[in-house]
């Protein structure tokens, strides 16, 4: 098995994250982007203003609603775009967001992104390593 993909964790506010690169693209702009690897997200989210940065129109995709930690429902848009993590390209549904709040990471998870990778989590070695799934087109 190849090394796969290994990125260090990222220390913010005396946290470590798994948080990864990553371009996301449609057919005319692309934006390198940072997110965070999160096994407890059902979905790929990203806020809204960076689909807008793109050309993205939010409101013209597949709404729908997300409880989050607080449990207040929040809506947000689904979107088909090509996620670029290292030298992969996944064509995934991606969900755009104008309520998450500024700063935010945008987020990879288990629909779209972890049925597509095996993922090992390291804190101690404070690094994420993504192995792209042989059997994913």
């Amino acid at each position: 098995m190849s090394r796969g993909l290994i990125y260090p964790y990222t220390q913010i506010d005396g946290r470590f994250r798994p948080i990864i690169p990553i371009e996301i693209a449609n057919n005319t702009h692309t934006i390198r982007y940072e997110v965070l690897v999160d096994s407890g997200a059902d979905t790929c989210i990203i806020p809204g203003d960076i689909g807008r940065a793109i050309g993205l129109d939010i409101e013209d995709g597949e709404e729908f609603e997300l409880g989050g930690v607080t449990g207040d429902p929040q809506i947000g848009y689904f979107h088909m775009f090509t996620l670029k993590v290292g030298k992969h390209s996944l064509r995934t549904k991606v969900g755009f967001m104008d309520t998450m709040r500024e700063g935010a990471f945008g987020m990879v998870g288990q629909k779209g992104f972890f049925d597509r990778f095996a993922i090992k989590f390291d804190y101690a070695e404070r690094k994420v390593i993504l192995h792209k799934k042989q059997w994913v087109i």
